[in-house]
């Protein structure tokens, strides 16, 4: 009897993204099988982590031991303030170096061309690289200049990228939202600034959209900042918990496909 194919897509939302972890977590332990993976900004660095073959608790313990000043490599402000080498160089590192084909894990990683607006996704070429492009936040990362084209973070097109895993075979498709805006959010900073417009913007876009998933995961992530790497053992624990109580559902509908 043939089993379905279960697609998995990561979407964006700055550091509120370790909460894909606990989503990862959760489908490891009650053996739900991810067969492929599509992920946006902050989606696409962890999609691609697992991709490569790093188990949850190693990526878990790379995620809390995360310093943002040990990554952040300030450059003169042009078009952006971080020159975003430092963690290209992180990705490099945890990825063994391969191009997308080669990962364990098929991967789609989602950015946007600055120049004509169109959604970029990457299925081959380097996984730092495309990670890099992907990650690049308008005002915070320079863009990633590829091919031509001068990317930035995908989440500018497609926050929760359903379309590309659909695209990529899925026959079961489970979406990660994590980009629910902070209620009680303080900008202190630039960075706060444009994360918690980009956080508003993009709640705004998903009032008016359907999620064509057949799962919506939403870890209640509000007291989170999506521009602050603290609390991080709290984000991954509400991933894991809203996916725990979705465990039911995800297993009926592996139940109730027919090939």
């Amino acid at each position: 009897m043939a089993k379905p194919k279960i697609g998995l897509a990561l979407g964006s939302g700055g550091a509120r993204g370790l909460a894909h972890l606990g989503v990862l977590s959760s489908l490891h332990k009650h053996q739900i099988q991810v067969d492929m993976i599509a992920g946006s900004s902050m989606g696409a660095l962890v999609g691609s982590f697992h991709a490569a073959g790093h188990d949850v608790e190693t990526m878990k313990k790379v995620a809390k031991s995360f310093k943002k000043r040990l990554y952040a490599d300030y450059t003169m402000p042009k078009l952006g303030f971080l020159k975003g080498d430092r963690v290209r160089q992180l990705v490099h590192a945890y990825t063994f170096g391969k191009p997308i084909e080669e990962l364990q894990i098929p991967l789609g990683i989602v950015a946007c061309d600055l120049q004509t607006g169109e959604k970029v996704v990457f299925h081959k070429g380097s996984v730092s690289e495309a990670v890099r492009a992907s990650i690049s936040i308008p005002g915070i990362f320079v863009p990633q200049r590829m091919d031509g084209r001068l990317l930035v973070d995908g989440a500018v097109v497609d926050r929760i990228p359903v379309s590309v895993v659909k695209d990529m075979g899925a026959d079961i498709i489970i979406a990660s939202d994590v980009s629910r805006v902070r209620k009680t959010e303080k900008a202190a900073h630039i960075f706060d600034v444009i994360m918690q417009s980009m956080d508003i913007l993009q709640n705004e876009l998903v009032r008016h959209q359907t999620i064509a998933a057949d799962v919506v995961i939403r870890p209640s992530l509000e007291t989170h900042s999506s521009s602050s790497f603290v609390n991080i053992e709290d984000m991954i624990h509400a991933g894991e918990k809203a996916t725990n109580g979705l465990i039911r559902q995800i297993k009926q509908e592996i139940e109730n496909w027919e090939g």
